[in-house]
């Protein structure tokens, strides 16, 4: 019996962040009323591989895309583990659509000047974890002979966090704040973090280039920033987004000699940092003997 509450307790934490899941832990089961709280200024990020569906295919050679699909579960993994470093223990991911990525950070329980100081550092917070994120595609791309893309969105401001459903519960957030954040991913550029505020530029140690007005669905026009990397006391730029990051010799090929993306042979895993069985059978002829 004592082995079955762990379990359903191991369970609850897996589903839920912490501190939501502690309030269901310390509640009357008969007083299960909805669980909602509001928040004054929570960071929330979109990452999405936009070119993923380009790379999907159903064939008698990738399983009918299950081999495609066992390639995306390594990338959110490796985003997921990304996520364990301590530095980003305050980042809570919210879920993944499809081969879109969704985090929020400012929703542990704060108080005090703790409470300020996270206020000051979310967008902080997410810029360095979505450059990792670039840095974790760009080491899979290598390994694999892929060509996937990042497009990532960041906007803060209130949400509504809460966790609807009773057989599967979800914990999720939603507000303005939220849907303009998908706007940012979804109005981005692949290969750039887009963020929305005019005020967020002066808050945080990173370099920004203003890309001007976007048109966005249901705000009209917006505003925006592309963050460019994060930059040391005197504003010099010490990590960028560049395009000097390391890609696979396929993705360097230039678009007019390019193949579609390489699905994994099945049984063969791809984690970044770990070279594949046989690099050779992914690399595209064309592509061949070049370096990144």
């Amino acid at each position: 019996m004592e082995k079955v509450k762990l379990d359903n307790r191991r369970i609850l934490f897996n589903l839920l962040p912490a501190h939501v899941a502690q309030h269901f832990l310390m509640s009357n089961p008969r007083n299960m009323d909805l669980y909602y709280q509001s928040y004054s200024q929570v960071g929330v990020m979109f990452a999405s591989i936009p070119n993923f569906n380009d790379f999907y295919i159903e064939l008698d050679g990738n399983n009918m895309g299950v081999e495609c699909l066992r390639l995306l579960n390594e990338i959110i993994a490796d985003f997921d583990e990304l996520m364990e470093k301590d530095f980003y223990k305050d980042i809570e991911k919210i879920k993944t659509i499809g081969s879109t990525y969704m985090a929020a950070v400012g929703l542990a329980p704060t108080s005090g000047t703790k409470a300020k100081k996270s206020i000051s550092s979310h967008l902080s917070t997410l810029a360095d974890f979505a450059i990792e994120m670039f840095d974790v595609l760009d080491e899979i791309n290598y390994q694999s002979y892929n060509d996937f893309v990042l497009r990532v969105g960041i906007n803060v401001g209130p949400v509504v966090a809460g966790v609807i459903g009773a057989r599967r519960p979800q914990y999720d957030i939603w507000g303005n704040t939220v849907n303009v954040a998908s706007r940012m991913d979804s109005t981005g550029v692949q290969g750039r973090i887009q963020v929305s505020s005019p005020e967020t530029p002066k808050k945080c140690p990173y370099h920004f280039v203003c890309r001007g007005k976007v048109s966005v669905k249901g705000k009209g026009e917006m505003l925006t920033y592309f963050l460019e990397g994060r930059t040391d006391g005197n504003g010099s730029q010490i990590r960028s987004l560049g395009l000097d990051r390391k890609m696979c010799p396929y993705g360097r090929a230039g678009l007019q000699g390019r193949r579609p993306p390489v699905c994994p042979m099945p049984g063969v895993s791809v984690r970044a940092g770990v070279p594949p069985h046989s690099p050779g059978q992914y690399l595209p002829p064309a592509a061949a003997g070049k370096e990144a």
